[in-house]
């Protein structure tokens, strides 16, 4: 599932008012064609540097969003973002049409995914195949989750000993979060101004979603306590399941994966943006192999792959490739191929 803060996530860059996506028919508005000298003239959203097209052709291999897209990679950082990237106004009509908690509750579905990530069951599988959410992580002290949506993952982090807190922009959910008892401000995180900061701030898979990575993180920053961390989720653009998958690799997730980090681009933002990096792991879970499996034999562009949503074929295909793959997943892990990155970053004063 993916988090999100959506304002953070759709903060204005240079790029963002003159690049038309063909999204937009998908969004409700009119398409724009795309030339060939504005395609030359892509600047990389960090530093700015002229961008060269790593893949072309890309579709959202999830929802069915018409329109495709291409990654393009930086020649002076070497970082890589989605091209043409989608507006604010944009994003934010796609998000509130795909990813908003609609409120439902007390169904056979939801009322099991509660018992499960509330078991013991859940915390012996993330320390089989590894733990991407931070969930395992035992502390005290004040934690913001950014985009908590209805406050699944804030039990996990009061359970472990944290005050958990969360930012969400569906207010939806955020009054769900807020019936368990949990403070949550609905709002985007550069509008946030904490009583008191916090010691920890989670982005587990969030960074890649933003317009302006950097300025997310120097909102970050700002509500930190002196030596406060940032923990980061995010697909690592090195992995391995993207060479076997090509354009059906499921964490190209177009239009809503703005950027693309490598362990060198993740760590080179990082201490732009005031933090000191303290661990840089990678993780290639399973559920995310057998997502591209799926995606790779039923994805088809403009069309929903609702095989994604097939609880038994998912369930099914994730143990099958834990089982059989787990030579390849350690083998991605420990050569830099991990399909994702996770990183634990001090704020420096």
């Amino acid at each position: 599932m993916v988090q999100g803060d959506y304002r953070s996530i759709m903060n204005q860059h240079h790029f963002a008012a003159t690049l038309q996506p063909a999204y937009l028919s998908a969004a409700g508005h009119p398409a724009a064609e795309t030339s060939a000298a504005l395609l030359e003239q892509a600047g990389c959203i960090i530093c700015a540097g002229v961008t060269e097209t790593s893949i072309a052709e890309l579709f959202d291999t999830r929802f069915g969003i018409a329109g495709s897209a291409e990654a393009r990679r930086c020649r002076l950082c070497g970082l890589e973002q989605i091209f043409p990237i989608p507006t604010p106004t944009q994003l934010k009509n796609l998000y509130q049409r795909f990813y908003n908690f609609g409120g439902e509750r007390d169904t056979l579905y939801t009322n099991l995914r509660e018992w499960f990530f509330s078991s013991f069951l859940y915390r012996w599988w993330i320390r089989v195949d590894e733990d991407i959410s931070f969930h395992l992580r035992n502390g005290s002290g004040r934690l913001l989750d950014i985009g908590c949506n209805e406050g699944r993952t804030l039990k996990n982090y009061a359970r472990n000993g944290f005050q958990a807190e969360g930012t969400e922009l569906n207010e939806t959910a955020a009054a769900v979060a807020r019936e368990a008892g949990f403070q949550v401000f609905t709002g985007g995180l550069d509008d946030f101004v904490p009583a008191i900061p916090y010691d920890v701030a989670v982005l587990s898979n969030v960074l890649e979603h933003a317009l302006d990575p950097k300025v997310m993180l120097g909102s970050v920053r700002r509500v930190l306590k002196p030596a406060g961390q940032v923990w980061i989720s995010c697909p690592n653009s090195q992995s391995w399941l993207r060479s076997v998958f090509g354009r059906r690799w499921i964490n190209w997730h177009v239009p809503f994966h703005i950027t693309h980090f490598s362990v060198e681009t993740l760590r080179n933002l990082l201490q732009e943006s005031g933090f000191r990096l303290i661990e840089m792991r990678q993780i290639t879970p399973a559920l995310w192999a057998a997502s591209s499996l799926v995606a790779c034999v039923f994805a088809r562009p403009g069309k929903p792959t609702r095989q994604l949503r097939n609880p038994p074929l998912i369930c099914g295909l994730l143990l099958l490739c834990r089982a059989l793959l787990f030579p390849l997943f350690y083998w991605g892990n420990h050569a830099g191929r991990g399909d994702c990155l996770v990183a634990v970053a001090a704020k420096v004063d």
